[in-house]
């Protein structure tokens, strides 16, 4: 028109989508509704043809646009998929777990009703049998403490007690389990580990308790695991936060463990721990310096009814802890000759009993003086894994 400026008009009649070059900010603008009025009253007005370049390009966008939102509705369709899968497999878990633990209380009803003399004489299999029903209810935490339970009838002239402290464990377990709400965010992660749902090390790293100190390397214990396996603690203690954690690490079928820790040294590192109420275990997430011998004294206590009253509090905050690291100071090596057994003594003339080996290395290297002693305790004995005599750290 003259005098009138000269706007672009397209429009899509695929899905009435337009776009005008005018400045107005009403959409559609008028020009748009103008031309589309006039497809829809005069479409003999039209003449078919190849769009210009400014059509073209207008197209190719819109449908650049649409091919976009397309792909991301089909990741949200498959993210949302995804997720209603990982729900219902979890619900699907949780109701297998629930089953196995109210089949497990069973059991251990009927084991007390019977009472527990009544297991003496029967064989491996009865427990097995009931580790194997709790690994169907995808709850490996219960399995292996049952399968624990196999080695305590007649392997002491207490084991009826020990056997009772164990199911009384178990039974505490179950129950805390069906009442999971009612405990704190941390027992929760806790109890579900001890049940069987294991925390993968990347959500350790996300979601652990993350510890900078200088972390001393005093010892490690390995023991066999069902099916041809083993599992190595590596006790560490942080000099700064006087706390202890320890690395665990798993082999099977004769392999080499992955990680190979120097005993006697020290380094400045930062841990992540696992998420849990008394938070232990855990895996490196930077070295920040190389290793050095230990050359000092161990930041340990001078008792052991100190080292007992830490045992104590830890097990208020998780009752189901079965190792702690002990490290005493001024401490000896005792045998006795009457008993033939060794315990380690205090200087205020308490002792706990070592684990049924020769400990005559400790005692050779000691002299029979006192020295700072680091071991494992795990309730009943001490196991040994160092002792520092004149600034050198011993690994025994």
């Amino acid at each position: 028109m003259p005098g009138s400026a000269l706007y672009q008009v397209r429009v899509d009649l695929t899905s009435f989508s337009t776009q005008c070059s005018c400045p107005s900010r009403k959409l559609p603008c008028k020009h748009s509704l103008g031309l589309l009025f006039l497809a829809a009253g005069s479409p003999g007005e039209f003449i078919e043809g190849e769009p210009p370049e400014w059509v073209n390009t207008w197209l190719k966008k819109r449908a650049a646009t649409q091919k976009r939102q397309e792909t991301l509705a089909s990741k949200d369709e498959q993210s949302t998929t995804s997720n209603k899968k990982a729900s219902q497999s979890k619900d699907k878990r949780q109701a297998k777990v629930q089953r196995g633990i109210e089949q497990l209380d069973l059991w251990l009803n009927d084991l007390m009703r019977n009472g527990l003399g009544s297991v003496e004489s029967l064989p491996t299999t009865f427990w097995e049998q009931q580790a194997a029903q709790m690994v169907d209810a995808q709850a490996s935490g219960l399995a292996a403490r049952i399968r624990a339970l196999e080695d305590i009838p007649n392997a002491s002239k207490t084991w009826t007690a020990k056997l009772l402290a164990q199911l009384g464990k178990l039974a505490l377990l179950t129950e805390a389990y069906q009442q999971l709400e009612r405990a704190n965010p941390d027992l929760q992660e806790e109890i579900r580990q001890l049940i069987g749902w294991t925390v993968k090390e990347p959500e350790v790293i996300e979601r652990g308790t993350h510890i900078t100190d200088d972390w001393l390397f005093l010892g490690q214990r390995q023991e066999s695991l069902h099916q041809r396996g083993r599992s190595q603690r590596t006790w560490l203690w942080g000099t700064r936060t006087r706390r202890s954690s320890y690395i665990l690490q798993f082999a099977f079928a004769g392999a080499s463990y992955t990680e190979h820790y120097p005993l006697g040294f020290h380094q400045e590192a930062e841990i992540a721990c696992w998420p849990g109420a008394f938070a232990q275990r855990a895996l490196f997430i930077h070295r920040q310096s190389s290793v050095q011998p230990m050359q000092t004294t161990l930041p340990g206590v001078d008792s052991i009814n100190a080292f007992l009253a830490d045992v104590a509090s830890q097990l208020t905050q998780q009752p189901w802890q079965e190792r702690f690291l002990c490290i005493l100071n001024q401490a000896s090596p005792i045998y006795d000759e009457e008993k033939r057994s060794w315990y380690l003594g205090d200087q205020q003339g308490n002792a706990l009993p070592l684990t049924p080996t020769d400990h005559w290395k400790m005692l050779a290297i000691s002299g029979g003086y006192p020295v700072d002693f680091a071991g494992e305790w795990d309730g009943e004995t001490l196991f040994p894994f160092g002792i520092m005599v004149d600034q050198h750290y011993h690994v025994l």
